[in-house]
């Protein structure tokens, strides 16, 4: 466990170093909302109906930012292979980079959903469904989006191939998501949604970092 959270605090260290990249995914998520209103123009009641898509869209997308570089830099420099030797299997390195992801991107875009969803005219009783919506959601994408990472690590053109893996696997996310805020604001049962959704972290908290560890393996070996 010390271990464990030693490389956590390592990768948060590096995040607070270049606190550039971190800002990046959050003031991406920001602005990415905000044009929105500008394509679909000033109807209080048609950005209300899209809001909950359009959040969930925009933290997928910020989510996506620093996937490339989740394992690409400690290749690069080499640091990989040390962190390999650390006696740490590779399943719970991967879960370790998971997690700092998550509290360097997913974290802040959380808490900036809730200034894009008042800009966006969502009711304030959608608010914690919202919330209780995108926290499972945005470990699932740190989840799906480190494995995917390590998966395409080493192999040429990664970058390309890192979002077409990503997407399809966090599409059920998406719609459970976006469907139980929607069904809070049109006054249906949100709680069925919300259960899919941390049904589906349950599925991907112990096997995303199994696969994970396999592409960290294969990268190193």
């Amino acid at each position: 466990m010390r271990i464990f959270t030693g490389v956590i605090g390592r990768d948060l260290r590096l995040a607070l170093r270049h606190g550039a990249d971190t800002l990046g995914a959050a003031l991406f998520f920001v602005l990415t909302g905000a044009l929105f209103p500008l394509a679909l123009g000033p109807s209080p009641e048609l950005l209300a109906r899209m809001a909950p898509g359009v959040i969930w869209v925009c933290a997928l997308l910020a989510a996506l930012l620093p996937l490339d570089r989740l394992f690409g830099a400690e290749q690069e420099d080499g640091s990989l292979d040390q962190l390999m030797l650390l006696g740490l299997p590779p399943s719970l390195i991967g879960l370790a980079k998971m997690t700092a992801h998550w509290l360097t991107t997913g974290l802040p875009v959380l808490l900036a959903s809730i200034p894009m969803a008042i800009m966006l005219g969502l009711p304030a009783a959608t608010l914690p469904v919202l919330l209780a919506g995108l926290l499972p959601g945005t470990l699932v994408l740190s989840l799906a989006g480190g494995m995917a990472a390590s998966v395409v690590l080493g192999a040429r053109r990664g970058g390309v191939l890192l979002p077409l893996l990503v997407l399809p696997l966090i599409t059920p996310a998406l719609i459970f998501g976006a469907a139980a805020v929607d069904s809070a604001r049109s006054g249906l049962n949100w709680v069925p949604d919300l259960e899919l959704l941390w049904a589906f972290l349950a599925g991907a908290l112990p096997l995303c970092p199994l696969a994970a560890g396999a592409g960290l393996r294969a990268a190193t070996e």
